[in-house]
């Protein structure tokens, strides 16, 4: 199993200085890069503090100026924000500088409130269709010159420029969880990552399964890569785990506001939700929690890891994002690089 690493500029409050959060993102990169992850991943999001995102491609594009080798992702565009002609650029320019070190990725988006700001009057839950129309067009301009006439965009003949360093294009990924993606993915030679949130093992299983059945559904197509994350926290001693326990707890308030468009945000951000007022409370039980998600002394990591090895995970993506101090994210890190990492060598 090989190791991805998903990290976002991210800000809890305002005690956290824009700079300093900068600082610690590039420092976390690099440190993954030498410590053996192969990808490191951009998400984009708008006007939201929790995640500091408004171009993926710029983000990576100054992570590939302070490295050399790691694979530069974007986890994800969202479809339903670009212009075809303008996503296809972006992406070849960024594959162009980085040396052909991009893997494309495309999502639907997660937050209904930032649909209503970005792409007003679409419902979250119909953006999919966005990405489905996106991605053949993508290959299509990336290829040479192209006309479309599609239900989202329309536009002229037109081509890619740059194009990109890798042929025929670079490698793209779909974040999935539901079978009509899976199976979109998978027709289309689209590597798949998914993210079980906070929910328990069977979760992942059932998003193996999903993956499983398109396989069968199209024979033909090679295999692609099925990719997992889940937030990560390494600790030398048992008795840390309520740490990021907490911080995880502090954070996903956040993500409930969004992902159910809860409450208010001020000035970017969310206001913290009680979880025992919201419906799946016992998604957030510290036991839960610690047991689900990938916290743990390194043996207990390895551990978990491997039954995402044996269910067929190929590639796991280390989720940093989730409240934790600079200083707890760096030591995790660390403990990861070099005591989780040797074991699946």
């Amino acid at each position: 199993m090989k190791f991805q690493l998903a990290i976002n500029l991210e800000r809890m409050d305002d005690t956290y200085a824009m700079r300093d959060v900068a600082d610690h993102t590039i420092e976390m990169v690099q440190m993954a890069e030498a410590g053996g992850f192969t990808t490191v991943w951009a998400a984009e999001h708008h006007a939201l503090e929790m995640t500091i995102a408004p171009n993926p491609f710029q983000i990576l594009t100054w992570w590939a100026g302070h490295t050399e080798k790691i694979r530069l992702g974007t986890g994800v565009a969202v479809a339903a924000y670009w212009h075809p002609l303008n996503l296809a650029g972006e992406a070849a320019f960024l594959d162009l500088v980085s040396g052909g070190r991009l893997e494309f990725g495309i999502g639907s988006g997660a937050y209904q409130r930032e649909f209503d700001r970005m792409h007003p009057g679409l419902l979250q839950s119909d953006a999919w269709r966005y990405m489905q129309e996106m991605i053949p067009v993508l290959k299509e301009l990336w290829f040479g010159d192209y006309e479309h006439d599609g239900e989202f965009w329309s536009f002229p003949t037109s081509t890619s420029v740059p194009k990109p360093v890798q042929q025929p294009h670079p490698p793209i990924w779909v974040a999935a969880r539901s079978p009509i993606t899976f199976d979109y993915a998978v027709k289309n030679s689209c590597n798949v990552m998914s993210w079980p949130i906070t929910r328990s093992f069977a979760e992942a299983e059932l998003y193996k399964s999903q993956f499983d059945d398109a396989l069968k559904n199209y024979p033909e197509v090679v295999r692609p890569t099925f990719a997992m994350m889940r937030h990560t926290a390494v600790y030398e001693s048992q008795d840390e785990w309520m740490v990021p326990v907490e911080a995880a707890q502090r954070q996903l308030s956040q993500f409930e506001n969004l992902f159910k468009n809860l409450g208010d945000v001020s000035n970017g951000f969310p206001k913290t939700i009680p979880l025992e007022e919201v419906d799946n409370r016992d998604e957030y039980e510290p036991y839960m929690l610690k047991e689900n998600l990938m916290f743990g002394t390194p043996d207990e990591v390895i551990a978990k890891l491997q039954k995402y090895e044996a269910l067929g995970v190929d590639e796991f993506i280390y989720y940093a994002s989730l409240g934790l101090g600079h200083e707890e994210q760096k030591r995790s890190m660390d403990l990861f690089c070099s005591e989780v990492i040797p074991a699946f060598a």
